[in-house]
């Protein structure tokens, strides 16, 4: 079957023919391609085309895909054990390779999900503190947890949905919006509500309204407020951890979260989620403590041993990140240059193997607001041309590029090439 069989064939099954909605392209007006394989930065769909892949499973696959590695460790492991349900050494094995390399993590749990690591988090953070409130940022999502879906970055954006429906009111009731790195607005927010505060949730570098880093005077504000009023810190590092950089996001401020949740690159490309902190908190989690959650997959073997392949693997090999680096500047000054040559205006913000282009008149991009002010009829048009050209980027204005140790600079020369080519034709466009 053809990629628009399958698709059309899919729409009969599941809502929309997809399992997560924005794989299914409408907000950029074209069928999707169905995906049948993958290797280092190629994939393949079902017509036999071939893409140089800047998503990487919305960021996971850090070491490309099918690294050899975590292919063996999944291999391996598969051949003599599946599930349990029960303890297994590999979740102690990853456990304890997670608390002792990286910071503020003195116990941890797993999950199956980013959705789950968070909500569980958030939960922990209530019951520790016995208070109802938590605040999270316009524009950051968290995933789909129903007091969550407020304000909610990308995927809500890209559906043009200011919510979800299926969410009453009362389980966002206790949810605040703060303002991404405004200092004063959050500062107002704990004067009227701080001591019913049970934590605050951030994207320390948000990546589903674009990627924009938070601003390191606006993380101390938030470290300062949660210290004065009782309320826990708590860093969603979902996407950051161990992409923008090995010990995460968390690495690159002066300001230490009471909890962290994580999830994409600690699984290897497998469904997976981890919560963790400090061990006074993390020991209220039921067996030891009231704060109930479990999960039946939670720990599953061959998820731990992918889990683990790929950390060890970047542990041993921290130049990867010099490598990203590299790759991720090549493509920051091309684009600016290209951009600066056709009079295209755009901002970049990149972090790490992070990046967005947004295409707005702005000169800078710092908050929810700022994001929403971008064109996405011109983000649609570039992001047909680059599918279309075999370059295999987000579906959404509000969502980030991903760099892997297996980009290399002939894929970086090929992404600018064909960049300059939409910037030409946006050029033309305005002149006619």
């Amino acid at each position: 079957m053809k990629n628009l069989e399958i698709f059309e064939e899919s729409e009969k099954y599941m809502p929309g023919g997809v399992n997560s909605p924005v794989r299914a392209f409408r907000g950029v007006n074209l069928n999707p391609p169905v995906i049948k394989s993958g290797k280092g930065v190629i994939i393949k769909d079902e017509d036999d085309n071939e893409y140089i892949d800047f998503v990487l499973a919305w960021g996971p696959l850090i070491l490309g895909h099918c690294d050899e590695d975590v292919v063996c460790a999944i291999q391996e492991t598969s051949s003599k054990s599946i599930a349990f349900g029960a303890p297994t050494k590999l979740e102690l094995d990853l456990a304890k390779f997670i608390c002792t390399s990286v910071d503020n993590v003195e116990m941890i749990r797993m999950v199956n999900s980013g959705t789950e690591a968070t909500m569980s988090a958030v939960k922990l953070a209530r019951g520790y503190t016995n208070r109802k409130r938590i605040v999270k940022f316009a524009g950051c999502y968290h995933g789909h947890f129903d007091g969550f879906l407020i304000e909610a970055g990308s995927g809500v954006m890209t559906g043009g949905i200011p919510g979800s429906l299926g969410v009453p009111n009362e389980s966002i009731e206790n949810t605040l919006i703060g303002i991404y790195n405004d200092e004063n607005q959050i500062r107002e927010l704990f004067k009227e509500y701080g001591n019913e505060i049970a934590g605050v949730i951030i994207e320390p570098v948000a990546g589903n309204m674009g990627v924009i880093k938070a601003e390191e005077d606006f993380m101390e504000t938030l470290r300062e407020l949660c210290d004065t009023y009782g309320a826990l810190l708590i860093f969603d590092e979902v996407m950051n951890g161990f992409r923008v950089a090995f010990k995460g996001a968390q690495s690159l401020f002066n300001v230490k979260p009471d909890l962290v949740a994580y999830a994409k690159i600690m699984g290897g490309g497998l469904p997976c989620g981890a919560y963790g902190g400090r061990k006074e908190i993390m020991e209220n989690l039921s067996p030891l403590g009231g704060v109930y959650q479990a999960g039946t997959m939670s720990g599953n073997p061959i998820v731990m041993a992918a889990g683990l392949a790929t950390l060890t693997k970047l542990k041993n090999n921290l130049s990867y990140y010099d490598h990203i680096e590299n790759i991720g500047i090549k493509l920051q000054e091309g684009i600016l240059s290209i951009s600066k040559k056709y009079n295209l205006p755009i901002v970049m913000n990149r972090v790490g193997g992070m990046m967005t282009i947004f295409f707005t008149e702005l000169k800078e991009v710092r908050t929810y607001d700022d994001v929403k002010k971008c064109n996405v009829d011109r983000f649609n048009r570039y992001f047909e041309h680059m599918i279309k050209s075999g370059i295999n980027i987000a579906p959404s204005q509000f969502e980030a590029v991903f760099l892997s140790v297996k980009h290399e600079e002939n894929h970086i020369n090929i992404f600018l090439k064909t960049f300059e080519k939409f910037a030409a034709a946006e050029a033309l466009r305005n002149l006619s």
